[in-house]
């Protein structure tokens, strides 16, 4: 909502450092609060100062009695100590009646100092790395979490938790940034080197190795198969290629004896580990592999395949569509109670906050972690943290800090005024009594 016209909004004021305060609600209760405990405490010294004068006006017209000395002592008194603590209580806040004393507006003239000196405070007493290290080490944290792991249902409220972590993580990436993210460490990973250098010295090392055998045995089962399983095309192409004048049972007597011979070449191939066919096939993977790292248009050749596989569509798809399956895989699994990833979740810690229990040394190292872990954020980090206090304070606006914690305080600071006002007529009701035994014995 802009504030660009509202009247109560100083426009000299940064918004991003007001002092932060309640509701408006909260604020308006607070303000009828304070002012109500103003009254009561302004009433009593307007009670004091009537009661004062009425004493007076019967000494003034002879109408004293015995007890108007007390009373008269009693209510001056009051309004001395009424007045003297509504001038500490108004002083703490703003000059009294606007006249600029000397140590008064405290808050708002030391309002930096107080700032720095409560970050000094809270450095000392609250994150003193002696006093962490005590508390962290009598609260034995270790065994505690896995009582609440393995008591009350520590471990599911931990796994839903951290599925929910999973959900938010996910779902919270932009699927640009993970889609470039993925094609920066697979595409242009992939596109950065020369395919065929690689590809030969890795066929040269399987062959050195003797790992290529099956791939041979592969190639030859394939090809005897495919011969035994050829007769129909074996047949097509006979036909089509012996001169039509050549009488039909010539081509079948032709197509026949080809699919024979090449049934049993292959099949000779297929039950001989010597055959010359075999030694062809290893032959030719030795130069390929020799090509692919020393050829230049092999190499060529290669990398122009390379780019033509990794131009397609599919490939340049694949980021998109590999993020959105490990984003959908991962949502659903963070989001089910049975998926696996969030009953392994559960059943590690369980088993962690189980040894945890039973073995003592394990707790005992994880407290000397924990331990040492906050000793050592509080030896190092404590002014760090503090000085943001100190930093946020000094941002304020001076005259806005002062209502704001005479709004928190204030209430209370309205008691010391009554209070001032029933002991000062206490100890003046004391002190003219003392006087007047002591003078009365005279």
């Amino acid at each position: 909502m802009s504030t660009a016209h509202d009247p109560h909004v100083d426009p000299r004021v940064d918004p991003t450092t007001a002092v932060p305060g309640p509701s408006p609600e909260t604020e308006a209760e607070r303000r009828a609060d304070l002012r109500r405990h103003k009254r009561i405490a302004t009433g009593l010294l307007v009670l004091a100062t009537l009661i004062y004068l009425f004493c007076r006006w019967l000494e003034a017209t002879g109408r004293d009695a015995g007890w108007t000395g007390y009373v008269r002592a009693a209510s001056e008194a009051g309004m001395v100590g009424a007045l003297a603590d509504w001038f500490a209580v108004t002083a703490l806040f703003r000059h009294p009646l606007g006249i600029p004393v000397p140590h008064t507006a405290i808050i708002k003239q030391k309002k930096d100092q107080v700032g720095h000196a409560l970050s000094e405070f809270v450095g000392e007493n609250f994150l003193n790395a002696t006093l962490i290290s005590r508390k962290l080490s009598e609260a034995h944290i270790p065994e505690r979490a896995a009582d609440w792991v393995l008591d009350q249902g520590g471990a599911e409220r931990t796994g839903k938790e951290a599925g929910r972590l999973v959900d938010l993580i996910v779902n919270g990436i932009d699927p640009a940034e993970a889609e470039q993210l993925l094609r920066t460490l697979i595409i242009d990973k992939a596109a950065e080197p020369a395919w065929g250098p690689p590809l030969g010295r890795a066929l040269e090392q399987l062959i050195a190795e003797g790992r290529v055998e099956p791939a041979v045995d592969a190639v030859v089962i394939w090809l005897d198969d495919k011969a035994t399983s050829s007769g129909d095309l074996v047949a097509r192409l006979v036909d089509e290629r012996t001169p039509s004048w050549a009488p039909r049972f010539v081509r079948e007597l032709v197509g026949d004896k080809v699919q024979k011979e090449l049934i049993a070449f292959t099949g000779d191939v297929r039950a001989d580990p010597d055959h010359e066919a075999r030694h062809a096939i290893r032959r030719f993977l030795h130069q390929l592999a020799q090509d692919l790292q020393h050829d230049g248009a092999m190499i060529t050749r290669v990398e122009d395949l390379k780019a033509d596989i990794l131009a397609s569509a599919p490939v340049q798809g694949l980021p998109a569509s590999v993020w959105e399956n490990v984003r959908a895989t991962l949502t659903d699994m963070a989001r089910d109670p049975e998926s696996l990833l969030r009953r392994k979740i559960v059943d590690w810690i369980t088993e962690f906050a189980t040894r945890v229990r039973e073995e003592p040394e394990l707790r005992a190292d994880l407290e000397r972690r924990i331990v040492g872990a906050a000793s050592y954020l509080a030896d190092n980090y404590a002014g760090e943290v503090t000085g943001i206090i100190g930093e946020t304070v000094e941002r304020w606006d001076a005259d806005e800090a002062s209502d704001r914690i005479e709004l928190m305080v204030g209430k209370d600071l309205q008691f010391i005024r009554v209070n001032g006002t029933v002991v000062g007529s206490l100890a003046g009701l004391l002190i003219y009594s003392l006087s007047e035994l002591a003078f009365g014995l005279f």
